[in-house]
């Protein structure tokens, strides 16, 4: 969108010749100006103008989760962004004195025409008040009309009451300046009795029209058309009502066809359409959240999933800093550097050290340079993490968990060679049996068949090398395990599939030739299933 906004503005200069304005140094003088003594008119050059400017507001629903009116937080933070883009002082003005823009008559090109009610009732106040003055200090200083008293109160009136109407002017353009939109909708939010008795949503309403007719206002002055842009995310970590609100705040905001609003709205449907759902929103829609979704949102688009080159771009731009891996090795070798130079000998043991301590640095990143290796299948999309824990917890724990059980009960000698995939294959069918206990935690593992391709063929860890990897993987969540652990003890009997049963014995991962086995995930629950 900037590069469009780019483009736009320079062919748009090439055509006709104007530059854009900006309400800022000499510019906010010109726009208090028009502003004050102005009527902005829409003309047809104008509307052909294609230049454009996209002010770019975020929205984290998270940061308002903890209010009653969530979606109030959304109608301030639009007020305030734009508030502080284009400063206080011309929204205030715009609040006493501005004007909406209309539009031209016939095909004149004149976008700014003079206010003569307001020029002849300034004039005029500015013609009372100087007369009121002169009146006043001729009743004070010329002798003989001193004694005058009703003369003195003549002046004295007609100065008040012509500069009262200035004075208050004035303050209300303070007052604007002082308090922002926010502030007033804000308090309106506090006021019980206002909200349930005199329509709530009228008053933020007027609030964001003038908003938007003040943005129509500066289009004119800017010479290029304006176009908000509210990010809107995190609404699927907040509660459902108030996902609900949100929405209705956005169909608010756009009910005039004219408005100068983009929503972007990024959130997950599975998680938002239940809370839809559980709303009194859903009424007249047949309980369907995603009709409701599909008439709130008018281009819906889901994002694809990652090939594998651009989930390893998006690893490496994550691991940026692995250079600091390395600090303190190059730290060490300017200093050996420096030792040779001086003559003072240098310990070899150290060096050997440091030299297998960046072949494994390197080794740990090689996947980021090479597509074709066997880790680059299984990069997630959401960033660096241990994949085996980051993709299937739920089956990893199952198989360290029924590990580390057998590891307790005094294991074979050669129990620490065999494969971790052989551990899982042997227990699938307990785990099958808990399907009901661990439904939710099931559902966050990935493809199950990656998973035996991963364990059996790719990567075939032992029931050693888990162990051993056990205490550093910092991305596992322990509990999972706990849990299970306590299921499997209350499991008097449980039912297994053991080694040689038609599924291929346990340590049968070469060449991959075992038959996969899965768990069918569904609304009923987990079954063991053969997949070809």
């Amino acid at each position: 969108m900037r590069e469009e906004m780019a483009q736009r503005e320079e062919a748009e200069l090439h055509r006709s010749h104007q530059k854009p304005r900006s309400p800022e140094g000499w510019g906010l003088l010109l726009v208090l100006w028009y502003l004050a003594f102005y009527k902005p008119i829409i003309t047809e050059g104008h509307l052909r103008r294609k230049n454009i400017e996209f002010i770019f507001i975020r929205f984290s629903a998270w940061q308002y989760a903890g209010c009653d009116k969530l979606w109030a937080g959304l109608v301030t933070t639009l007020c305030d962004s734009i508030r502080h883009h284009f400063g206080a002082l011309p929204l205030s003005v715009y609040h006493v004195m501005g004007t909406r823009p209309r539009f031209a008559s016939g095909f004149s090109q004149k976008e700014w025409v003079l206010k003569k009610g307001t020029c002849l009732k300034l004039w005029g106040m500015l013609f009372v008040l100087a007369a009121g003055l002169s009146i006043l200090l001729v009743a004070l200083l010329v002798p003989g009309i001193k004694d005058h008293h009703a003369l003195k109160v003549v002046g004295s009136a007609v100065t008040s009451l012509s500069g009262s109407s200035l004075v208050l002017g004035a303050l209300s353009v303070l007052k604007n300046l002082l308090v922002s939109e926010k502030q007033k909708i804000e308090r309106l939010t506090n006021s019980e009795r206002f909200t349930s008795q005199l329509g709530f949503m009228s008053k933020v309403r007027n609030e964001v029209e003038v908003l938007v007719d003040f943005l129509a206002f500066m289009e004119i002055f800017e010479r290029r058309r304006l176009r908000v842009v509210l990010e809107i995310t995190s609404l699927d970590i907040c509660y459902p009502e108030k996902v609900a609100g949100v929405l209705n705040a956005m169909n608010t905001l756009l009910s005039d066809a004219n408005t100068p609003f983009i929503f972007i709205l990024a959130v997950d449907p599975s998680v938002i359409v239940p809370c839809l759902e559980q709303t009194s929103c859903m009424k007249g829609l047949a309980d369907n959240g995603y009709l409701y979704l599909n008439r709130t949102v008018t281009l819906p688009f889901s994002i694809p999933e990652m090939g594998a080159r651009s989930r390893l771009q998006c690893l490496e731009a994550a691991v940026q800093t692995r250079e600091d891996l390395m600090y303190r090795i190059i730290t060490s070798n300017v200093e050996r550097r420096r030792a040779k130079c001086q003559g003072i000998p240098v310990v070899p043991s150290r060096r050997e050290a440091d030299d297998e301590a960046v072949r494994c640095i390197h080794e740990a990143f090689r996947c980021l340079h090479d597509s074709a290796d066997a880790l680059a299948r299984y990069l997630p999309t959401n960033g660096a993490h241990v994949l085996l824990a980051d993709q299937w917890p739920c089956r990893l724990s199952w198989a360290l968990q029924c590990l580390e059980d057998a590891w307790q009960s005094q294991p074979a000698p050669d129990f620490g060679t065999r494969s971790l995939w052989s551990i899982f294959q042997e227990n699938v069918g307990e785990l099958s049996a808990l399907r009901q206990q661990l439904h939710n935690v099931l559902s966050l593992d990935e493809d199950p068949e990656l998973f035996q391709t991963f364990l059996a063929c790719d990567f075939p860890f032992t029931a050693r090398d888990a162990r051993a990897f056990l205490g550093v993987t910092v991305n596992l969540d322990h509990s999972i395990r706990h849990k299970m652990g306590l299921l499997r003890g209350l499991n008097l009997s449980p039912p297994r599939v053991m080694g040689g049963t038609g599924i291929g014995s346990p340590g049968d991962a070469s060449g991959c030739g075992v038959p996969k086995i899965g768990l069918d995930i569904s609304d009923t629950g987990v079954s063991p299933r053969p997949v070809a």
